[in-house]
């Protein structure tokens, strides 16, 4: 087990040292260092708080795949290794300028857009945070999201402490009901936990996205996610649907999808008090 401010050499590039270490907010999965290197370039080193053996080997090829198919930008993967990533060191936090996030909203649109798949799911099963995703692949849109991205964390023992049966059979009922609240608008490739904390700048001041858990599913998740996560304004939705319209009925929708973040948030013991209410409502207004 990594302490919080527990650093190692071994965390580095090869055959690297550093000048400065420096530890940054957030990283409530892995600790984040941004590091002056021996030649005074900076990078970004990350390191689990617990051991999973492909974390950074599955994250490198999310950021290669937004990049490579979906024309995001991302931080470029300096090294991996088995117990940690060095990345390109961006900007953390994003403007709030309307130009910056409209720019963004475009490019997750165009994300969306241009790579349709005929099934659900990935080449690999992956990583929200340090909880695994199920990715396995599934031509039926609602089953996929039902049983890999909301039922899944109905075992994880956060959640069986936190809701009582009457919580889960709600979930399920619900579940059984999407064909009929959501609309299955294809599979498309999916940043996967996308919301305001895992969108940045790069140096140049443009849009870049970390953080990815990456594979094919319902675009409106990660609109789900923009949305609900908050903090996002509304340039970001109207630069979207500029190039990808979006279902008149997208934010109840949105609400119902981020079902999925609330199990995956209580999961991962984020300590929001307010999350298993929230799961409640879902339950009472849509099971």
């Amino acid at each position: 087990m990594l302490n919080d401010d527990q650093w190692s050499p071994s965390f580095l590039p090869p055959g690297r040292s550093t000048r400065h270490i420096r530890r940054l907010a957030g990283g409530f999965a892995s600790p984040v260092w941004l590091c002056e290197l021996d030649g005074g370039e900076e990078v970004v080193i990350k390191a689990p708080a617990e051991d999973r053996a492909d974390l950074f080997a599955t994250e490198a090829a999310g950021l290669q795949t937004l990049t490579s198919l979906g024309g995001l930008r991302t931080p470029r993967v300096l090294a991996t290794g088995p117990r940690s990533i060095a990345l390109e060191a961006l900007e953390p936090d994003a403007p709030g300028a309307d130009a910056f996030w409209q720019e963004a909203g475009r490019s997750v649109a165009r994300m969306h857009a241009t790579t349709p798949h005929r099934r659900f799911g990935w080449d690999r099963d992956g990583w929200l945070g340090l909880l695994p995703q199920r990715n396995g692949w599934d031509a039926d849109g609602h089953r996929f999201f039902a049983e890999n991205r909301v039922l899944r964390y109905l075992a994880e023992p956060r959640v069986e402490a936190a809701l009582d049966g009457s919580d889960r059979s709600g979930i399920e009922r619900l579940c059984g009901r999407l064909p009929t609240l959501i609309p299955d608008t294809g599979a498309r490739l999916t940043h996967g936990d996308l919301w305001r904390n895992n969108v940045v700048a790069d140096r140049a001041g443009r849009p870049a996205v970390i953080d990815p858990a990456v594979s094919y599913g319902w675009a409106e998740v990660d609109i789900a996610h923009m949305l609900c996560s908050g903090g996002v304004p509304d340039s970001f939705f109207a630069a979207y649907a500029e190039i990808r319209p979006l279902h008149a009925d997208w934010q109840e929708h949105a609400h119902i999808l981020n079902l999925r973040q609330l199990l995956a948030m209580l999961a991962a013991g984020i300590p929001i008090p307010t999350i298993v209410g929230s799961i409640r409502e879902l339950i009472s207004a849509y099971a």
